[in-house]
Formats: C-alpha cells, sequence, structure tokens
C-alpha cells in the first residue's frame, strides 16, 4: 500500500503543482501532512508517548525531518521543471544510497539480492540519465 499511496502522491504532485512555485507547493504539502499525523496522534491518543522519547532519539528524528524537508524541496523544484516518469525513478536512487549507507551506518550485512538489486536500480537509472 505504500508503493501505491507513493505512487499517487506523485501524480497528483506533477498536476498541483502546475503554475505553482515549487518551495509553496512543498509548504502545502508539508501542512497537509502535519494535520494528518497530528490527527493520528491525537485519535489513537499516542501523544503521551511524547514524554517517553529520549534526547538521543528527539535529535534524530529532527535530522530525519529536516534531511525529509530537504529531500522535498529538491523533489519538488525537480517534479516542476521535469517529467514524473524520469524525475521519480532518479528520486528513488534514494533507495541505493540507503542501503549503502545502512551497511556503513547500521552494519547491516549485504545479500546477494540487495547487492542485485542496487546493481539493477542504478542500471535503470542510469537509462534514465543518458
Amino acid at each position: 500500500m505504500s508503493a501505491v499511496f507513493a505512487a499517487a502522491t506523485n501524480i497528483l504532485a506533477k498536476i498541483g503543482i502546475e503554475d505553482v512555485d515549487s518551495n509553496v507547493a512543498t509548504f502545502i504539502r508539508t501542512v497537509v501532512i502535519i494535520i494528518f499525523a497530528w490527527g493520528i496522534v491525537f485519535f489513537q491518543r499516542t501523544f503521551k508517548d511524547l514524554k517517553k522519547i529520549s534526547k538521543k532519539s528527539y535529535l534524530f528524528l529532527f535530522l530525519s525531518g529536516a534531511a525529509t524537508g530537504l529531500s522535498w524541496l529538491c523533489y519538488f523544484g525537480a517534479l516542476a521543471i521535469g517529467k514524473v516518469s524520469v524525475v521519480n525513478p532518479i528520486d528513488k536512487f534514494s533507495v541505493v544510497l540507503t542501503m549503502i549507507l545502512s551497511f556503513i551506518i547500521l552494519k547491516e550485512k549485504p545479500t546477494l539480492n540487495t547487492i542485485a538489486g542496487a546493481i539493477l536500480i542504478t542500471i535503470g537509472t542510469a537509462l534514465l540519465i543518458i
């Protein structure tokens, strides 16, 4: 379902960004996500858990949020000038970068399947760039 919603997100964003500054589009999308996320937290009454989160977790969640924001700004900037059928797969090259970083930082062990998948995604991304 994540992939289905992600695909819908990209198509809807491309349609919605027409004649809209990419930074303004990112802002609107972010506001909707904030409202949606807070709605879930309040509905499930998990806002009480905010007190239980460690400083380390807050720091890394903050950094993750900052990285997400920068990613969205870059994505919407590219989407404003490019075709979604090219921009999105290039954006998803982040899968390969995530794999590499997970091996280096998180010390996850690469498998033959993850290496093969990363190579295939890299080849696909290269084909879109040339």
